[in-house]
């Protein structure tokens, strides 16, 4: 087989890399820190490995446990949080399938992070409200001009 050929075989995509993985983490901690929430925040590659993660002084450890779901989640399942609830909350089946299978979680704060249309990784954000843990998630994104997908 020559070149040409396996050229076919390969698809390239964007990689997020640590250097920004480190920022969405800044940015998403400085956006709950200007608002009072206390939080953590974990950034996944495409696959679900962590690339970058943190918490705040007083969060509990477990809290960036959750963090870390969301993002794996977001990246893996190529959708927000709330997102994977809906789709997962379809039916019966899936509702029970879902307690099986660990680190998928469905509480709101996991976003996709979408670079020219490809998903390259997760963000994940806990410990506080929700909709707060999305509102960090998203301003860490719109920071780097990155989306969501969302």
């Amino acid at each position: 087989m020559d070149q040409a050929s396996y050229a076919s075989l390969v698809e390239m995509k964007p990689v997020l890399r640590s250097a920004p993985a480190l920022q969405l983490v800044h940015y998403a901690l400085e956006h709950a820190a200007s608002r009072g929430w206390s939080v953590a925040v974990v950034v996944v590659d495409a696959g679900g490995e962590i690339l970058a993660s943190a918490r705040m002084d007083g969060v509990a450890a477990q809290t960036l446990d959750f963090a870390a779901d969301k993002a794996f989640t977001a990246a893996t399942m190529r959708r927000s949080t709330p997102d994977f609830f809906v789709r997962m909350s379809s039916t019966d089946e899936l509702r029970a399938g879902l307690a099986n299978r660990p680190r998928l979680i469905t509480w709101e704060g996991g976003l996709p992070i979408v670079y020219n249309g490809t998903i390259v990784g997760g963000v994940g954000v806990s410990g506080a409200l929700g909709h707060e843990d999305a509102e960090c998630a998203q301003a860490a994104l719109h920071s780097l001009g990155l989306g969501s997908g969302t």
